[in-house]
Order: C-alpha cells, then structure tokens, then sequence
C-alpha cells in the first residue's frame, strides 16, 4: 500500500495514506513504536515539506528488515531505525492504519531540562511576591507615606499592581509570540527591576502607585510567559509535574514576602526593603534567560528548523530529536495556517476551549484566594491572634507544602479529579471560617479556627484549584492559539483579582466577613459542577495529541 503527501497551506509536513493525514500516533502505530502487534504488512511514507519554498521527499520503509532511511525537513526531520523485533502494529487487511495509544518514550527525560525550568520560575516567585509583599507592609507603609487613615488610596496601591498585571497578561502573549520566549522574559525584566526600584524609594503616594503599576505589568506578562515555557519544554511524561512546579513557586514567592515581613514590628521603615529585595530575582531572570533554550514548538512554527533541533538537543538529549521533531512536523499540520488573531479566540471553531480557560480563571479568583492571601493578616488580627504575620506565614508555608503534594500527584491522578477535589476542599473551608465568625458557641476557639479554615483552604486550594488552570490552558489551546489564549484567560484572571483587591474590604464592612465566606464557598460549588461537566482530562498526551483529540478537523 502506498502513502502519499497531502495538499496543505502554508508550512507543514503532511503524512498520507490515501486521503486520510497520518497523526503522530497513528505513524507511529504504524512503526511498531505504540507496543501493539498484528500482521504486518508493507507500507511506504513519502514526505513532502513546504518550508520558504524547499521542496525535500524522503522515503521510510515500513515493516521491512532493513533500517529507514532519513527523512528531511530543513536539516534533519526524522532519523529513527527499525529492527526486525519492532517492525510492526500494522495494518488491518483493509489497509487502514489502527489508532494507537498514546505515546509514552522509552528513554528516560534528560535532567538537563529541569535548570532552565527553574531559571523560568523566577517569574513565578516574583509573581508572589508582588502578590503579597503588600500584606505585612500596608499598614506600615500607609503611615510612612500618610494615608493612613485613607483605605480608597490603601486599596489602590494594592489593586494598581492587578490593574497593571492585566494590561501585561494580555501584552505577554503578543510578545512572546512576536519575539520568542525567552526574550520576551528577558524583556519582562525591565518593569519589574525599576517598578521595584521605585516602590523601594517612594516619597509620595504617586511614586508608589506608579511602582506598583509598572511591577503589575511585570507579573503580568509572567503570568502568561512562565507557564507557556514550561508547558512548551516539557516532556510530556513529566509535563504534569513541570508544569505545577510554576505555582509551587508562586507559593515560595508569596512565602517569601510574608516572611520578609518579620522585621517590621521592629523597624518600621523596613517595608522597604521588602519591595527592593524584588529586583534581585528579575536580574538574575534577564542572565538565566541568556542561556536558556528557545522553545522548540515555537522556533518550529517560525520555519527556523535547525534551531528547533539544537533547542530539542539542549533540552532532552539528541537521541530525542528524530522522535520530538516528528512530534512537531505532524503537529504542524493543524498549526499551519496563519498566526491567529485575537478575534479567532471567539470563533466557533475555538470559543468553547478558550471559554474553559477563562471559566477556570474566573472561578479560580471569584473563589476567594487572593482575598485570603491580602487580607489574612487583618482577619487574624480581628480574632485576636497575636503574632498575625507569623500566622500568615503559615498560610504561605502551607502553599508551598500543598504544592509540592500536587506537583507528584498531577502525573498519576490526573487534573480533571484534582480540581474537584480542590474546589471541594475549598467550599468546606469557606463554610467553616463562615460559621467561626457567625456562631456563638464557637467563639471562644474563633482564633484556632480562622487559622484551621485559612490553612485548610489554601491546603485545598494549592492542590488543583491553585496549579492547575496554568498547566492545563497551555495544554488544552492550540498551537495556534496558545500564546493569546492564555494571556485572555490570564485577563480574567487578574481582572477578577483587581476587583477583589479593590473592594474585598468595603464589601466585607457592609455585610460582614461571615456572608463573604459564605459567598466563596457558593463559587467553589458552581465550579466543581462546571469542571465536571466542561474539563477535559490531559494527563499523558503530547500537546499535539490534545490539540487533534480537541479539534478532531484538523
């Protein structure tokens, strides 16, 4: 039987059995490569690249006794062999190629990959930390500066900073994929550094508004870039992992600005060295960056081959590069249209993933957290808990623990369950913290009991409802889409903290902390009803396996 190319648009490299486009899975299948076996029959694969008008062919002999020849798609496409004792899960006497599972790589991921996702995550911390250093410094702050007595212009230099994180969540995708990703954190670094420095050296409220905007727009583009990077140089048997490693470190993050804050009680002018100590991990963010590889998915999509290969070798080894290149090429066929605009995001053809993004977002911050995480301090202070910065440096040690327990079960329990899971820990939380502070009779425990629901929701919050919306998007969107998709539902997503920032504290003096909690602990219900009805599982599939199963068209 014979297999020829198909006619596509634009760059890509197209697999052909009679009219039907080979996906990865079902070329492999065909390889012997998927660990099925059934008669075997002969099957010969001509690929045909389109790339700035070269023309190359190569032939692969399938289910002979003899290795492959090379296939080529700028430099080297494919280099793989087959020994007689792999030749097979072949062809049904029809001649059609049977659907596989999904592919897990025999070799072991390169440790390799691990520093550059670390030298990534310096975003994540700056992200908690900007987050949260205004927790333990507000009130010191505000008398420096003489707002004290001003709550409107207290909450505006809380919420100036998700203002201007909104405004650089959408500008990150656009960025990221105008100038790669990893200039684009190099790039990044440049209002993170003077937002710090100017919140650090403020004399008057404008300065720090004005700071606090530009580090905003710093962690905002973050916010879009980290988990993008990561997603996009993972491996995918470990992806899950990676990928929650990203919220693991907005944990530390916020850990770290909540354990800065210990100095104040002491030295009240000491709020400012805890917004200078950011600049540090954005210097250190623009030389990591300096060494750390390209994305391949992204060099692949610009047509820049041989870059995408030495960026495959960097990350995983070069023994991986035929297996991962080939991943790409056949992935290339639904991302071989022009780069989609951000009117595409609300098309048919992709609202309703996109709209999942946004939706886990939403009910990821109408959910509560940041009001916990901005505000834990004043709640422990009002029930009477004396060292209350200790006790929000619980919460955030708490996080982190969390976290890592999430970062070793996404791989094996999959997302789906575990954001159920969450918001249902969640609701829990919220409803007791309610009752602590409405019922009487436990009153004389209401501080044991604000720590106990805080720490257990953020306990359950850092275990689906925390990492998982930023692993998942990047899996879910297209590869087309991806860059703006996240960065929209990155919007949403500091939208809503904005709003939470802005009037968490004038809605819980008109109706009272209890009604508020009570309120979360509803939005955490809707969501476990939506993600059971609108999530779809990823663990163990490549990213262009998701983008076919989710756009099957293509």
């Amino acid at each position: 039987m014979q297999a020829s190319t198909c006619a596509v648009k634009g760059t890509a490299t197209s697999i052909c059995v009679g009219s039907q486009p080979l996906n990865r899975r079902r070329l492999l299948a065909a390889c012997g490569l998927s660990g099925g076996y059934r008669k075997s029959s002969s099957l010969s694969v001509s690929v045909s690249s389109f790339n700035n008008n070269s023309y190359m062919t190569g032939r692969i002999s399938f289910c002979g006794l003899r290795p492959a020849d090379s296939v080529s798609m700028g430099t080297e496409l494919v280099r793989t062999a087959f020994s007689r004792s792999r030749l097979v899960k072949a062809l049904s006497s029809d001649g059609d190629i049977e659907e596989a599972a999904p592919i897990h790589p025999q070799t072991k991921s390169s440790g390799i990959v691990l520093p550059f996702v670390g030298v990534a995550c310096l975003g994540a911390i700056l992200f908690g930390y900007h987050l949260a250093v205004v927790n333990g410094a507000l009130e010191y702050l505000a008398k420096d500066l003489g707002i004290a007595e001003n709550t409107v212009l207290q909450g505006w230099i809380v919420s100036t900073l998700l203002a201007g994180a909104t405004v650089g969540s959408f500008t990150g995708g656009a960025l990221a994929d105008k100038f790669g990703r990893t200039r684009t954190f190099q790039l990044d670094a440049i209002p993170l550094i003077i937002g710090a420095f100017l919140c650090t050296t403020a004399q008057s409220v404008q300065t720090m508004i004005i700071g606090r905007l530009l580090a905003g727009i710093g962690i905002g583009i973050s916010s879009a870039i980290v988990p993008l990077y990561i997603s996009e140089i993972s491996p995918t048997e470990i992806r899950g992992a990676l990928g929650s490693v990203n919220q693991l470190f907005i944990c530390v993050g916020i850990l770290l600005a909540l354990v800065a804050g210990l100095p104040l009680a002491g030295n009240p002018l000491w709020w400012r060295t805890m917004f200078g100590i950011a600049a540090l991990p954005a210097i250190l963010l623009v030389l990591g960056m300096a060494f750390s590889p390209e994305s391949p998915r992204w060099l692949f999509q610009r047509g820049k081959i041989s870059e995408a290969e030495k960026s495959i070798r960097t990350l995983y080894g070069k023994e991986r590069v035929a297996e991962i290149m080939l991943d790409l090429a056949v992935g290339g066929q639904g991302s071989a249209e022009t780069e989609a605009g951000w009117f595409d995001l609300f098309s048919s053809r992709y609202w309703k993933v996109v709209s999942v993004g946004v939706a886990l977002f939403f009910f990821q911050q109408m959910a509560g957290i940041n009001a916990v995480v901005y505000y834990s301090t004043a709640v422990f202070r009002s029930v009477g808990i004396a060292s209350d910065v200790a006790a929000s440096a619980l919460v955030g040690a708490s996080n982190v623990f969390g976290t890592t327990v999430a970062s070793s079960l996404m791989d094996r329990q999959g997302r789906k369950s575990l954001l159920i899971t969450s918001f249902l820990g969640m609701a829990a939380s919220m409803l007791l913290l309610s009752l602590t502070f409405t019922w009487k009779v436990l009153a004389p425990y209401s501080g044991t009991l604000a720590v106990l629901g805080t720490v257990c929701y953020v306990l359950s919050f850092s275990l689906g409802a925390g990492p998982v919306p930023a692993l998942l998007l990047p899996e879910i969107f297209a590869s087309r889409i991806r860059a703006k998709a996240v960065a929209l539902s990155l919007g949403m997503h500091w939208i809503s903290n904005f709003f939470i920032g802005l009037y968490f504290l004038s809605v819980v003096n008109k109706f009272g902390i209890s009604t508020v909690y009570l309120g979360f602990a509803a939005i955490c219900l809707l969501a476990v009803l939506y993600i059971a009805g609108n999530v779809v599982e990823t663990k163990g599939r490549s990213l262009e396996e998701i983008e076919h199963a989710l756009n099957p068209a293509i």
